[in-house]
């Protein structure tokens, strides 16, 4: 069944993928309960790892076969062939998913309603990715796929970044490549993928006694530099607050965002004392204040915006200062605080002189390091560069070495230093060359993990008790509180842990237990082969042309995420260390940017204005590059499987166009639900949550007497793809953004079978214009409006362009902000609008690539004009969401009574029209509350109050859980932290950035 393109077997992902199921495995994945998270993610961080249960099920998806009878009869002792569906059970099986997902999730939601307890899990079985087929069915497994493709297929992933996809492939024993140009990658894919395959379990007992020995080292020279208040005390944290002078007055002023140590049952803040006894103090002071002896408002800091507020004099300190003072060099820490666990439990103590002893002391040893480290090249200094991220040179922060204090520098170059003694021991004490750098190499990466958790980018998470790291959201922060990690007796031990712990289970998925399964172990199936590559993914040079059967990838995502940016971080310190090992891995001075592909506006910031411009053309040729990259090294009845998550439609529009112009036409598309639900509750946040899967062939040449394609032709099949594809993915429980984007694919899908695909205009030479997948994903957008009014209100029904524009925006936004491109494509889907139409009605307001929903009282007009807006004086309205915005400025003003009657006077209260907007807006708004129990968004409750007495027949959607979200200071972000903390709030096991609306923009 395979081997050229005319007997390409047809392939399972090409008839069928379970969306429901796979979503449901891709989010118990993501859990935040501590140590349930896959070890791949633990290793190292990365920015955008897939789950491993999505990336197996495409994997496999992509090469099995669609059940035929043909394939039941091959296989007639096997009763997974007999049927259809026992065949997709098997495939399920296969991926690890042991049970029924769907009902099990049922079974819990209903659980919590009724408050029943459920046996286990409430599933009766492990998270997918922990379960790995047996030895009988990966060798059933390959004995399908030589049937299928007459061939053992390979996998390769060009940009494989964290590794998920061919870690997965791995694990199934199909030979695979790795390839990624970012050197901190590839060293992520070497220790996570071509060590654990080569070595498997046997290296551990090496790089457990080892790391011991750097630890003990580690130690021994550090504890002088940490004090203990007395020998029952652990100390896990110390807790440092930024400061400046007053402008006024010359004073410290410690900027506190809050004053809080700790929420909940035993709370615990900071008092910040400017006078005692009557008179002012020469400098602040400091208390810790517990429980019921919190006589103040602990959430009102002393910095905001990024503006200060002294306390000695009351007034603002300008944000422009702070960075000034910051940028000469005058912006200070101040440790204010431990946390620690004594045999009574967890609490906090002030610092005491011992402790400022021991922070001097540090700086002095780090003095006199210094010279020396620095011929030796011990400590990163190598700046900085300008890019997107503005937040480091902003705040003075010029080297890589500026973002650590003292101390954090002291403990991470001892370790670089310590490192580079072990190497050369073990190289002398284990004979086997590869062996010996294995154990290296794996090492290294406890260096990593502690400057991920310590450093000036690392603060305290009040809300969980622990420390957050330096990576909790996709960038560079101004951390007002920076958190250090205790590194006398702690950080190493602890770092040694994390490693040992990931090594055993990243080994222990891949190449099994061979102790347990020596049938596996000595057959061809034993060990996985995997080749590791550091090559640009649009030139893979080691790659032979045809060579691949499946290209399974999970491209950058536009501006996303600037992978060589943030990867600088861990690079500067791996050049210390690892670059002893893999010295070409780390030639150049910081990592490769010029040939990233993504949307870097700051490479041609000399450009101006059309920066943007030139960073778009910019992705989209790398993008073109890569994929016609990937159609050369496919063989000809090959897969290519994509895997994207944005919004945004340029993005779509960029990968569309690299694509099909790379010669791939789409064969399927597949909506999952791939990304964290905890990481989604964001209020006043729209977030993507899922992944979409486009299937591609090599598209043949269409005959020539089928002449050319024009848009016109295919509106209408777009349109019904779009339908299709809405209803489908609506079953699957997408809402919101996800179902808009659940038909871009099959949109694009209609539009490659054809292409090239010309519009009915012509260019300014005359000719034809090829037309832009953009303008499909139009035809798509406003398809998906028509719908999602229709399931809004229970039925077809007609408004004005106003109207459908805020209802659709809600909807798929979910909130009052969103990207300004995105609101310029949704305006041209509902009626052709323009966002000048949009800011003259006081529907939005639009700011800095970004607008913002107006609530009714913004639209307020003044006098018997007939503008748009709001207007109570007004006995008719041209627009629905004028007269719904206008009663409920009435019931804001003056009650729903009133409200009411003038709704009767106008004869809205009978209008169907005006109720079905009223039904369309209390689904579309997002019902979330603050901690306070106010909605995050106010016309949710004016809407209540106006609909709950008198227009009780309309349906009303459940509220969401309460969202906890409080404004943030200039620079800083949501923390949608990594970890959850142990008793003693020291981080247990990590939840990486994968889980974010992670590839959401």
């Amino acid at each position: 069944m395979g081997g050229n393109a005319a007997d390409a077997p047809e392939l399972l992902i090409e008839d069928y993928f379970p969306v429901e199921e796979i979503g449901i495995e891709c989010r118990r994945e993501s859990s935040p309960i501590p140590g349930q998270f896959p070890k791949l993610k633990t290793l190292h961080v990365w920015w955008s790892r897939k789950p491993l249960v999505f990336s197996a099920a495409a994997v496999l998806a992509s090469l099995l076969p669609v059940w035929t009878p043909e394939l039941a009869k091959r296989f007639s002792e096997k009763p997974e062939f007999n049927n259809e569906k026992n065949y997709k059970k098997w495939f399920l099986h296969l991926c690890g998913v042991w049970g029924d997902p769907v009902k099990a999730k049922e079974a819990i939601e209903k659980a919590k309603v009724s408050g029943e307890r459920l046996p286990g899990n409430g599933y009766g079985y492990k998270q997918a990715y922990k379960n790995s087929p047996s030895a009988e069915q990966l060798s059933l497994l390959h004995e399908v796929l030589e049937f299928a493709w007459g061939r053992t297929p390979e996998v390769l992933d060009p940009t494989a970044g964290g590794g998920s996809i061919p870690y997965e492939a791995l694990r199934y024993r199909l030979p695979s490549r790795a390839n990624d140009l970012n050197p901190v990658a590839v060293s992520v894919l070497k220790a996570g993928l071509e060590i654990p395959s080569r070595f498997g379990l046997s290296i551990k007992d090496d790089l457990k006694n080892w790391g011991t020995e750097l630890v003990a080292r580690l130690e021994s020279r550090l504890s002088p530099f940490f004090a203990k208040k007395d020998p029952n005390e652990r100390i896990t944290a110390y807790i440092y607050i930024r400061t400046v002078a007053c402008p006024r007055t010359g004073k410290v002023v410690p900027l506190f965002y809050n004053f809080w140590l700790r929420r909940g049952k035993r709370p615990v803040a900071v008092r910040l004392l400017t006078h005692r006894n009557g008179s002012e103090l020469a400098e602040p002071a400091l208390e810790l204040v517990e429980g019921e002896a919190i006589d103040f408002n602990p959430d009102r800091g002393t910095v905001s915006r990024g503006k200060g507020l002294s306390p000695w004099d009351g007034l603002t300190i300008d944000g422009d200062y702070i960075r000034a003072e910051a940028q000469a060099g005058r912006m200070g820490e101040l440790l204010y605080a431990a946390a620690i666990r004594t045999p009574q439990g967890r609490g906090f103590r002030l610092p005491t002189e011992a402790d400022f002893a021991a922070l001097a002391a540090a700086e002095h040893e780090l003095e006199r390091l210094l010279p020396n480290w620095e011929r030796r090249g011990i400590l990163p200094t190598e700046t900085i560069p300008e890019g997107n991220d503005t937040i480091p040179h902003n705040y003075g922060m010029r080297t890589w070495r500026d973002m650590f204090t003292p101390r954090q520098l002291l403990a991470h170059g001892c370790f670089v230093e310590e490192w580079r003694k072990i190497a050369l021991e073990i190289q002398e004490k284990i004979p086997e060359a590869h062996r010996a750098e294995a154990v290296s190499a794996l090492l290294c990466f406890m260096g990593d993990k502690a400057v991920d958790w310590n450093s000036r980018q690392v603060t305290w998470d009040v809300s969980r008790q622990k420390i957050a790291h330096a990576f909790s959201m996709h960038a560079f922060l101004i951390r007002w509180t920076i958190a250090e990690f205790e590194a006398g007796s702690e950080l190493f031990a602890w770092t040694l842990k994390q490693l040992l712990d990931a090594y055993r289970q990243i080994a222990e998925l891949l190449c099994g237990d061979e102790s347990e399964q020596p049938d596996l172990a000595e057959t061809s199936l034993g060990r996985p082969k995997v080749s590791v590559t550091a090559e640009n993914a649009g030139n893979l040079t080691e790659v032979p042309d045809g060579s691949q059967t499946l290209v399974c990838i999970d491209p950058p995502y536009y501006d996303n995420v600037r992978y060589a940016e943030l990867s600088d971080y861990f690079y500067v310190w791996q050049k210390r260390t690892l670059g002893k090992l893999w010295p070409n891995l780390y030639a150049a001075e910081l990592t490769n940017k010029k040939e990233e592909a993504v949307t870097n506006r700051a490479r041609f910031a000399s450009a101006g204005k059309r920066a943007k411009e030139l960073a778009d053309h910019d992705y989209s040729a790398k993008m073109a590059s890569i994929f016609a990259e990937c159609h050369r090294v496919l063989s000809s009845d090959g897969v290519l499987t994509v895997m994207f998550t944005h919004k945004r439609a340029e993005a779509w529009d960029a990968l569309g166009t690299s694509l099909m112009q790379a010669g791939f036409s789409i064969r399927a598309s597949w909506p999952v639900h791939t990304e964290s639900e905890q990481s989604l509750h964001q209020a006043k946040r729209n977030s993507v949550a899922s992944t979409i899967l486009l299937v591609c062939r090599k598209r043949k040449a269409l005959p020539p007497e089928s002449g050319r394609a024009y848009f016109t032709d295919l509106a209408s099949d777009i349109r019904r793809a779009a339908c299709e594809a809405y209803e489908r993915s609506e079953k699957h429980g997408l809402s919101g953004a996800d179902l808009l984007l659940s038909t871009y694919g099959p949109a694009l899908a209609e539009l490659s079978e054809h292409w090239p695909v010309y519009s009915i205009e012509t260019d300014e030479d005359g000719t034809s214009r090829l037309l832009r997948p953009d303008e499909a994903l139009d035809v798509a957008r406003a398809e998906t409006i028509r719908l999602m009014k229709a399931r809004l209100i229970g039925r077809e029904a007609k408004f004005d362009p106003l109207t459908d524009f805020a209802i659709a925006a809600w909807e798929l936004f979910k909130a009052r902000k969103f990207p300004y491109d995105e609101a310029r494509r949704l305006a041209l889907a509902t009626g052709g609008l323009d966002i000048k139409d949009l800011e003259r009605a006081k529907i939005l307001t639009s700011k800095g690539g970004v607008v913002s929903m107006c609530e009714p009282r913004q639209r307020l007009r003044h006098g018997d004009g007939h503008g748009h807006g709001v207007n109570r004086k007004r006995q008719d309205f041209g627009t629905l969401i004028d007269a719904v915005h206008t009663a409920l400025y009435v019931v804001a003003e003056d009650g729903p009574a009133t409200a009411k009657r003038w709704l009767d006077e106008r004869g809205l209260a009978t209008s169907e029209p005006f109720r079905n907007c009223l039904q369309a807006l209390l689904k579309a708004l997002p019902r979330s509350k603050n901690p306070e129990g106010n909605w995050n968004i106010n016309e949710v409750g004016i809407l209540d109050q106006l609909t709950l007495p008198y227009f009780t027949d309309l349906e009303r959607p459940q509220d969401e859980e309460t969202v906890y979200e409080v404004p943030l200071p200039l620079g800083e972000k949501p923390q949608g932290d990594e970890s959850q903390a142990d008793e003693d709030g020291q981080p247990q096991d990590e939840q990486p950035q994968d889980g974010q609306p992670q590839g959401n923009d």
